[in-house]
């Protein structure tokens, strides 16, 4: 699942940056210099955003990039293009048994076939959220 959220960049006196998300609350982080700002916005978002997946939340829509104001003439904004699939693959850890019940016949094709009934469930559902996803944004 891919998402884009506006953030906002504070250059600080040191070359520093602190970057806002203001679409999701709390989400600020802050680099030594613009490119590691980036990379720390881009780290910070896609956490907060796994960590309300874990949790069974949703998660917020983002604001259009034009609709998102800025209060300090020093500060500017950038899109940040979040890669939910790869951040969760490297980060999550987080896993839950489920029972599921299936048809006979079904059951012996996946396992005559060598089927990863786990995996074949996880790709369902996730191209379901992501369609979820695009629907909504």
């Amino acid at each position: 699942m891919k998402l884009v959220y506006t953030a906002i960049f504070d250059p600080n006196d040191d070359g520093s940056y602190t970057v806002t998300v203001p679409d999701l609350p709390g989400c600020v982080t802050e680099g030594p210099n613009l490119a590691e700002a980036i990379d720390m916005a881009v780290d910070a978002a896609s956490g907060w955003i796994l960590g309300e997946l874990e949790e069974g939340n949703s998660i917020p829509s983002a604001t259009p990039f034009f609709d998102v104001q800025l209060d300090d003439p020093n500060c500017f904004k950038s899109v940040l293009s979040l890669d939910m699939n790869a951040y969760a693959e490297k980060y999550s850890t987080k896993t839950v048994r489920k029972n599921i019940t299936i048809p006979a016949w079904l059951n012996t094709y996946g396992e005559k076939n060598n089927i990863n009934f786990s995996k074949i469930l996880q790709d369902a559902l996730l191209k379901q959220a992501e369609n979820e996803t695009r629907a909504k944004g």
